[in-house]
């Protein structure tokens, strides 16, 4: 079994869960997330605790085991404080804002880029060269953050373009006469 499957996940107050044959369903006060599940982790709900074992004694079941739990955990933290991330525009005349259930982007094209933000998901500016993706599910905000990101990686010589807050970019050096 996988060693993170051993440790169980506590539900944290106002988070319910529901469990299924075929799926769980974690309520929480910033929504509501399901998970598929398989018959090779079974999950047991006791005292406020998720825990799971492993259903038969394959290789694939002691392996889901604790991919099964890691989402589940990170399901439980969505609903009850949610997830964010940060990023960072560099670079002249670069900005952002939201309008609505859009981001608009001023990224040195020609042309704005308007993103259509998914259900669930909250974008927010608090300047002009920053931006903050929230929602419950960690995946959906890690993939807007990215496909953000995906408009203007940073270039490696300025640096200019959409960047992590936490990213590191190495610079290369110019080329020399």
């Amino acid at each position: 079994m996988s060693r993170i499957a051993k440790y169980p996940v506590q539900l944290p107050k106002g988070v319910e869960t529901t469990i299924n044959p075929d799926q769980i369903i974690v309520k929480g006060p910033l929504g509501t997330l399901s998970q598929a599940l398989t018959g090779d982790v079974k999950v047991e709900l006791e005292d406020g605790k998720l825990s799971f074992a492993v259903a038969n004694d394959s290789r694939h079941a002691k392996a889901m085991s604790g991919t099964v739990r890691a989402l589940v955990a990170n399901m439980v933290t969505g609903v009850s404080t949610g997830f964010e991330r940060k990023l960072n525009l560099v670079g002249v005349g670069f900005r952002a804002q939201a309008q609505g259930t859009a981001l608009k982007l001023q990224l040195g094209f020609s042309h704005d880029i308007v993103h259509e933000v998914p259900e669930g998901i909250k974008v927010e500016c608090p300047t002009p060269t920053e931006i903050v993706v929230k929602g419950a599910n960690k995946q959906v905000v890690g993939q807007v953050a990215a496909e953000i990101r995906a408009y203007r990686e940073p270039e490696p010589y300025k640096g200019k373009g959409v960047r992590y807050s936490d990213e590191t970019v190495i610079l290369k050096e110019a080329k020399k006469k």
